[in-house]
């Protein structure tokens, strides 16, 4: 049996229709919801105008592998937090920006804080660098929009890692 953990992840960006139902699927075959220990994602699941947040309990490797890659293949923005696995690895995020490039690592608790360590602050040598590096670690990933969605009439705030839904 492969080692598992608790998991999020919020997407983001802009997609053509088809595209949005390939994710679906994607999301469906993760088997994840949007609220813990909810129903299995449904394309209705959306809420236009936010970022869509998903989650599981039990996620194979603390990571969601085939969605990751569709995800940077299509230049959908994310940000994945997952909790750590006793002799296995330790809680982390990945951000996924494509205005940046790959997606990055950071360490962080299991409530998604990002730390940092005596080695990170030396190897980045200035509190503006350390500044950058929490800024980019906690990049508020932009509302999903899909294809014929309504124009909003107000622009709609993103969720960023610390706003994540209560689990």
């Amino acid at each position: 049996m492969a080692n598992r953990a608790s998991a999020t992840i919020i997407l983001g960006g802009t997609l053509s229709d088809a595209d949005y139902r390939t994710l679906v699927d994607l999301i469906v075959g993760e088997g994840l919801s949007t609220e813990w220990c909810g129903p299995l994602f449904d394309a209705h699941h959306r809420t236009v105008g936010q970022p869509l947040f998903l989650c599981d309990h039990e996620v194979v490797g603390a990571q969601f592998e085939e969605l990751e890659r569709w995800c940077i293949t299509h230049n959908i923005p994310f940000a994945r937090w997952s909790g750590g696995y006793t002799g296995g690895w330790e809680a982390g995020r990945v951000v996924f920006d494509p205005a940046v490039g790959q997606p990055r690592s950071y360490t962080a608790d299991e409530d998604n804080r990002v730390l940092i360590d005596l080695q990170t602050v030396t190897r980045l040598g200035s509190y503006t660098a350390i500044l950058d590096h929490f800024r980019r670690a906690n990049f508020t990933v932009p509302q999903l929009i899909v294809e014929g969605d309504p124009v909003p009439a107000t622009i709609s705030h993103a969720l960023s890692p610390q706003e994540e839904p209560v689990r």
